[in-house]
């Protein structure tokens, strides 16, 4: 009779590890952005690729331990502490809070010393930090991972609440949730078909999803989170068409206005207070991407908007989008 390993068997420490790792955010390395990472600062609670995990390991363990996903046995406190973390998009928005002008992620294919300069200033240095946060770690490898976790982010979320005065600093009001649903009738950029990934960029910010291999109408039903800044803008959306050998064909391209699910959430304050119904609605124009009126409710306690894109500046594609507005002191 065969046995059922660790990983594979429900229910256990490593398979909790390997969906946190299934998430469209922590499916590129928290770094450098590299595909399929599998290993992890468990301290920090990131996934990293090797030639990242190198980097981090010079570091020394009282600043970032690394573990295989794979191949290291993980405590039930580390794999709690990752769980809490969420992955790579929290922990970025903490520590990538803010990079100043003329600093740049390193790519996957960046050299050895571009990866050390930028993951130092990121966790050593914490240069990217708000000047009012501090993160410490203890003195060597965490021995109670998910109490540092409590306190990493809930000094995050003070910290971006706070008021400062210095020029430059980015002061976060909450957090978007954006489910990427599905394209209708995407534009074609391989022989017959395409193989499609979405990008969104806030500010600073960008997160994808997976690639969906040979599929003009592919399904995501993924989940990407991004933190909103004080003075936002719109989010930008993007389709490309995945290549392997050389570089990613554009697949169309919208922008979304977030101001109307901010300003509908932030008049009802509490949302939970209220039943279900209608509170906002962002009107479709010939200014804008939208197929249709775009409404904002209230659905079991949670502001949500639908949205239906009509694809710009290519031939055809519509995208299905659901927004979710979540304040910082949920």
């Amino acid at each position: 009779m065969n046995r059922v390993s660790d990983l594979q068997r429900p229910g256990s420490g490593k398979r909790r590890l390997k969906d946190l790792l299934l998430k469209s955010d922590n499916r590129f390395c928290a770094d450098c952005a590299a595909p399929d990472p599998k290993w992890a600062s468990a301290n920090i609670g990131v996934f990293i690729c090797l030639k990242c995990c190198g980097v981090h390991r010079s570091l020394g363990t009282h600043i970032s331990k690394v573990l295989s996903v794979t191949l290291d046995e993980w405590s039930d406190d580390e794999i709690d502490a990752m769980i809490e973390v969420g992955g790579n998009s929290t922990a970025n928005a903490i520590y990538e809070a803010f990079i100043p002008e003329g600093v740049s992620k390193p790519h996957p294919d960046a050299s050895h010393d571009e990866r050390m300069r930028f993951i130092r200033s990121k966790y050593e240095l914490q240069e990217f930090l708000k000047p009012s946060l501090r993160i410490t770690s203890g003195k060597s490898t965490m021995s109670v991972q998910s109490s540092f976790s409590r306190r990493f982010l809930d000094s995050f979320r003070i910290a971006s609440t706070s008021q400062t005065s210095e020029e430059g600093m980015v002061e976060f009001i909450g957090l978007l949730k954006v489910k990427v649903k599905n394209g209708t009738n995407l534009a074609i950029r391989d022989m017959m078909s395409s193989d499609p990934y979405v990008v969104l960029t806030l500010g600073k910010q960008t997160v994808q999803t997976t690639v969906v291999r040979s599929n003009l109408n592919p399904v995501w039903n993924e989940e990407l989170m991004l933190s909103v800044p004080q003075n936002f803008g719109p989010v930008k959306l993007q389709v490309f068409d995945h290549d392997t050998f050389s570089a990613d064909d554009i697949m169309g391209e919208a922008e979304i206005d977030v101001q109307p699910l901010i300003t509908s959430a932030m008049a009802f304050g509490r949302p939970d207070m209220f039943g279900n119904m209608q509170i906002g609605k962002w009107l479709k124009s010939n200014d804008n991407a939208l197929m249709e009126d775009s409404i904002i409710n209230i659905v079991d306690g949670k502001v949500k908007q639908e949205i239906s894109l009509k694809l710009q500046n290519v031939e055809s594609g519509e995208l299905q989008l659901e927004m979710q507005w979540i304040p910082l002191e949920q």
